[in-house]
């Protein structure tokens, strides 16, 4: 089990969101945003950073993904946005020229990498002299931080703790980030923690939807459809709130400028 991301039924499941002002707020905080004038979005998914980057002000933003319905799903969420443009690639293999550009965002990537060292080369090759490297992702410790009526995230592993298992190994810790990343070339390696606001929806209805259709979530195509309504059931029941609810996940943020 687990999500297909090259199925043509995943283009949109990473596209139905746009980047909270959390995240601006912490990208503004860690890169002098109006120096930048060309920014790369690896592992950009549905483009929803892609979007943010160009709403931040630069002038132009290339989104990759490995996935081409990924692409897909990326180019029809940014068809209003003419300074986007979306190629196919890896985080090992861009097919970009090198010292191209000089902000490189890696956002939810690195979990699904274990030669960590190819990745961050890859980005120094990529960036040109004084250009800033983001890597956000989370950590063994940001996963198993407890559920509670705004982080669910916790719900999902303290009720399967097979998930939890999956979800920590796949995971990089925070010391082996930092020291690839200085062993690689990088510097000025900064780490700060982030509690992003994903969404707020209006009802709890919304929410328990969202769930149900496992939009965005990876770690819930884990689950077959019985765990998952026993979940949902849950989260219901833990959520006082019918109204206003406000999800937020914490990450890890690295920067580095080359």
């Amino acid at each position: 089990m687990g999500i297909d991301f090259h199925s043509k039924n995943s283009g949109s499941t990473y596209t139905t969101r746009n980047a909270d002002e959390t995240w601006f707020h912490a990208i503004k905080n860690l890169v002098p945003i109006d120096t930048i004038s060309k920014a790369l979005d690896i592992g950009c998914g549905g483009g929803i950073y892609c979007k943010a980057l160009s709403d931040m002000g630069v002038p132009f933003v290339t989104g990759v993904d490995f996935s081409e319905a990924m692409i897909e799903g990326a180019k029809e969420n940014c068809k209003d946005y003419k300074n986007i443009e979306f190629k196919y690639g890896t985080a090992f293999d861009s097919g970009l020229g090198s010292n191209s550009f000089n902000l490189l965002l890696e956002r939810a990537l690195i979990h699904h990498i274990e030669d960590l060292h190819a990745c961050f080369n890859e980005a120094y090759r990529l960036l040109q002299n004084d250009g800033y490297y983001i890597v956000q992702d989370r950590t063994p410790e940001d996963c198993l931080l407890a559920g509670n009526e705004s982080h669910f995230r916790g719900y999902f592993f303290e009720l399967f703790p097979r998930l939890a298992e999956k979800e920590t190994k796949r995971r990089h810790n925070s010391q082996s980030v930092s020291e690839t990343l200085k062993e690689v070339g990088f510097r000025n390696i900064e780490e700060v923690k982030l509690w992003e606001t994903r969404k707020v929806y209006d009802t709890k209805g919304q929410l328990l939807k969202d769930l149900r259709e496992r939009t965005g979530r990876s770690i819930l195509h884990e689950l077959d459809d019985e765990e998952l309504n026993f979940l949902i059931d849950h989260i219901d029941a833990s959520i006082a709130s019918e109204v206003n609810i406000v999800e937020r996940d914490r990450w890890t943020i690295w920067r580095a400028v080359k």
